[in-house]
């Protein structure tokens, strides 16, 4: 077979077939995709104008919804439009960017959950050197890591350079974006090798960054049973409730769809995980700390009296 990219545009599935149920989906899609920007952009802004929320936590909280609306616009603008027009197709160097940026800033997301995961670990069990480690300089510094690694991880694959590829048969994928699983699919060449540096990429990325996450919980775990009082506890478990959340759901749906054996569910089963990675997950961000954290709460409501007092003035 030779080496040679033949196919210039592939063909989306997308999530149903059925016309009359693929317009409610659209609709769910697209209020979707509205609350996931806006409630991220309520993060970002709030944590930028209160100075309450002038801490390494909502420094890092801040990038985490930029990211999320990074995330989700790689895929849902895109998957709205084919609805919208009725059609399923989209180009092979789009296709492309859209495989790039999705699994970059999902990386670069793992990525600043260890880091806010690491910030709470030294907040609660080493609270009289927390401030000299986590300084403004530090954490401007963490992030830029973050960012710069969590795309650099990406570069190795070899989906990310198309003329590396030979796509010379079928271009149909049946999914709503360009995934991997069902790119490798059409790849007309052996892909034992670029399923394993996947594979590699995935368990660096995810397992190791989740390995952070649950050292830092176990550490935070065992400090906040020792503090005698019931209210202490209850006050520092709230503080990160809501971090265990959104990485419960955002580890939890990554794991199924990049780390594990090849063919152990179905690929329907699959699109309906990769709906809650690419677009529950990021719209719970904004939703689950304003819910469950008072600091963010206190500096909505005050945001929100201050335009009250101004509007009437």
């Amino acid at each position: 077979m030779s080496n040679q990219t033949t196919v210039r545009e592939f063909v989306l599935l997308g999530l149903s077939d059925d016309p009359g149920l693929e317009i409610l989906i659209l609709l769910l899609l697209f209020s979707t995709y509205l609350m996931t920007v806006m409630g991220n952009a309520v993060i970002i802004t709030i944590t930028l104008v209160d100075h309450r929320l002038y801490t390494p936590m909502y420094f890092f909280l801040r990038h985490v919804a930029f990211v999320d609306i990074g995330y989700t616009t790689t895929i849902l603008p895109n998957t709205l439009i084919n609805m919208a027009l009725g059609q399923r197709t989209i180009s092979l160097p789009g296709c492309f960017m859209q495989f790039f940026m999705h699994f970059g800033l999902g990386s670069t997301a793992s990525y600043l959950l260890a880091l806010m995961a690491f910030d709470r670990y030294l907040a609660i069990c080493k609270p009289l050197h927390y401030s000299s480690i986590m300084n403004g300089q530090i954490c401007s510094l963490l992030v830029l890591c973050c960012w710069i690694v969590g795309f650099l991880i990406v570069l190795p694959c070899p989906l990310v350079f198309p003329p590396a590829m030979p796509f010379c048969g079928p271009n149909i994928i049946d999914h709503f974006f360009c995934d991997n699983e069902p790119l490798i699919k059409l790849v007309c060449a052996d892909t034992a090798l670029l399923e394993r540096i996947d594979f590699i990429i995935a368990a660096l990325t995810l397992t190791g960054t989740l390995l952070v996450n649950l050292v830092s919980y176990i550490h935070i775990i065992s400090s906040v049973m020792r503090i005698p009082s019931t209210t202490g506890r209850q006050k520092t478990f709230s503080t990160c409730s809501s971090h265990l959340i959104v990485v419960s759901i955002t580890y939890g749906s990554c794991i199924f769809l990049y780390v594990k054996p090849n063919n152990t569910s179905k690929f329907d089963f699959g699109k309906l995980v990769a709906v809650l990675n690419t677009i529950v997950s990021p719209l719970l961000i904004p939703f689950v700390f304003c819910l469950r954290n008072k600091q963010v709460k206190d500096a909505l409501k005050g945001a929100f009296r201050q335009g009250v007092v101004f509007q009437k003035h």
